[in-house]
């Protein structure tokens, strides 16, 4: 089995890449950074460093990569069988052009055999996004032949995947926490499902992704934008921080209550999941920065994103929702000169005010009551 990924990061070479490697999959990174390209091509290979109770060091072997702007990526797409993506959400339109020439391609050459496309994004149903910036970029009568030969596949992705130590020299360096997750959804494969260890195929993917996104994501953007007020440089300091804690948890008990009115999950078992959680921010071998984990607070405070989506949820269901306002107004505080979005948010805020500046990111009524409730939290601590 061949694949092409798209992404040589530390969560495509860490995560997804190596999952693929390690299931003996022909695997080839794309991307356009020439540190990594250069590093990948003259190695073939990496250590990837796995870090916890049991520390190891596992090595990926045997891959190649490509510029994910040229020619050689087109080409492949034409004779892979698989291609996945680790490139962040505003990534993937600027990717879409060249997999709609590959397609093209695949299809002059007459490889009628099926692909698999599978965006391993930290959103909800990537993949479809994905799929319309590549029928965007398609040509009309090109459409019906990808329609019947190449599955977009939906998917659910958890691991922490820190930037690498400083003081590191090697770029193809990565450390990663023990635990991993990739749900994907088997309704969407086009042909026989691949057999890939650690890859999990499920008929219900949105009870994890929103299981993962209420969870994982909720907490920990909620640990780093309180981590950041209270003057803490990681999560795990922030996490072990009681104050910070008792939220962060209610929050995700909070939005634990939607997702066990919404999908029936048993309530033992997520609030047992709640606390694994709690436990992986914990790690100490991983060092990941609260300021690096609270960028792009824009799309954070989006309508569908981790802190937004939950709070509708319990206002669908009628539940409490206290620490998750708490955490929204921890995230109206939150500032990073390194990104621009929190650059934005801040120009909002002056021009606007919170009130109108909460109401316009995340499509709550101005006039609400969960805005007052943010904005009166945000101005005391202002």
């Amino acid at each position: 089995m061949k694949a092409l990924h798209f992404g040589a990061g530390n969560i495509g070479r860490g995560f997804i890449g190596k999952l693929l490697a390690d299931a003996q999959v022909e695997l080839t990174f794309a991307d356009v950074s020439p540190v990594l390209l250069e590093a990948l091509n003259s190695r073939h290979g990496y250590d990837v460093h796995v870090v916890g109770e049991k520390a190891s060091v596992e090595p990926v072997k045997n891959v190649n990569a490509v510029n994910s702007a040229g020619q050689e990526a087109i080409d492949l797409i034409a004779k892979v069988d698989l291609v996945t993506t680790a490139v962040g959400p505003t990534v993937l339109e600027k990717i879409a052009p060249n997999v709609a020439k590959g397609l093209v391609l695949r299809h002059q050459q007459g490889n009628e055999s099926p692909l698999n496309i599978i965006a391993c994004e930290n959103m909800v149903r990537g993949t479809s996004q994905f799929k319309q910036h590549v029928f965007n970029a398609l040509p009309e009568d090109e459409k019906a032949w990808v329609e019947a030969h190449v599955g977009f596949v939906d998917s659910a992705v958890d691991r922490i995947v820190p930037p690498a130590a400083a003081g590191t020299t090697d770029p193809l360096e990565v450390t990663v926490e023990t635990f991993s997750e990739w749900i994907v959804d088997q309704t969407q494969f086009k042909g026989p499902l691949p057999t890939i260890a650690g890859m999990e195929p499920t008929d219900n993917l949105m009870a994890f992704v929103e299981r993962k996104l209420f969870t994982l994501n909720t907490g920990h953007a909620i640990t780093a934008y309180l981590g950041q007020q209270a003057g803490h440089a990681t999560i795990r300091d922030a996490i072990l921080d009681e104050k910070i804690r008792l939220v962060v948890r209610g929050a995700m008990e909070e939005s634990g209550q939607v997702l066990i009115n919404r999908y029936g999950f048993d309530p033992q078992k997520h609030f047992a999941y709640i606390e694994k959680i709690i436990t992986r921010f914990e790690n100490p071998y991983l060092h990941d920065d609260v300021e690096r984990v609270g960028r792009q607070p824009l799309r954070k405070l989006s309508a569908g994103d981790r802190l937004i989506k939950p709070l509708l949820g319990t206002l669908e269901y009628n539940l409490p929702h206290n620490n998750l306002v708490i955490g929204i107004a921890a995230a109206m505080h939150y500032r990073s000169d390194e990104d621009q979005q929190a650059k934005e948010w801040a120009e909002l805020l002056e021009k606007v005010g919170p009130k109108a500046a909460l109401a316009q990111v995340s499509g709550l009524p101005e006039d609400g009551e969960v805005v007052a409730q943010a904005v009166s939290i945000y101005e005391k601590k202002h």
